[in-house]
């Protein structure tokens, strides 16, 4: 009697198991991204470095969809002075143009292939209270999605690669 019920103990815990998510199953975004490109594709086809040579770049996606999303220029002028008030114009107009950042909740719309932002916060404050959709592209532990055209008519393009 006793084998029999250690059986049964060992079979409900496996089936209580069995449907419990994994550690990337609760959403397929979640986890922490590292930047590996920030690009744009020109009107006449030809891509382009958005954000240098070497861009730096971190997206966290907690298992709701919750994220914190930054892009930065590792080219940035260095401000002459610690105290971030006493900047230049070409000080600020490098930090303002060399970064990117944003948080909020994303989503996907299969039907589409598409990843859908609703933007909470952001450094370019015109974003803040939007939602963009974007084309999308997950492929093992690479993202890879683009930004609707700009007014100039280039495509950015972001490229991740999960760390964890």
């Amino acid at each position: 009697m006793k084998p029999m019920i250690g059986v049964m103990f060992t079979m409900l815990a496996g089936l209580a198991t069995r449907d419990m998510p994994g550690p990337h199953d609760e959403f397929p975004l979640h986890g922490t991204w590292s930047l590996v490109a920030a690009d744009k594709i020109l009107p006449g086809g030809e891509l382009e470095r958005d954000y240098g040579e070497n861009p730096k770049g971190r997206l966290i996606v907690d298992p709701q969809g919750r994220y914190s999303l930054q892009i930065l220029r590792s080219e940035r002028l260095r401000f002459a002075t610690d105290n971030k008030a006493d900047g230049s114009a070409d000080e600020f107009e490098s930090a303002v143009i060399g970064s990117s950042t944003h948080y909020g909740t994303v989503t996907i719309d299969q039907r589409v292939g598409e990843l859908v932002f609703s933007i909470e916060g952001s450094s370019f404050p015109n974003w803040e209270g939007t939602v963009q959709r974007r084309q999308y592209r997950l492929e093992r532990e690479e993202l890879s999605y683009r930004v609707p055209p700009r007014a100039d008519g280039s495509i950015p393009i972001s490229v991740w690669r999960r760390v964890d």
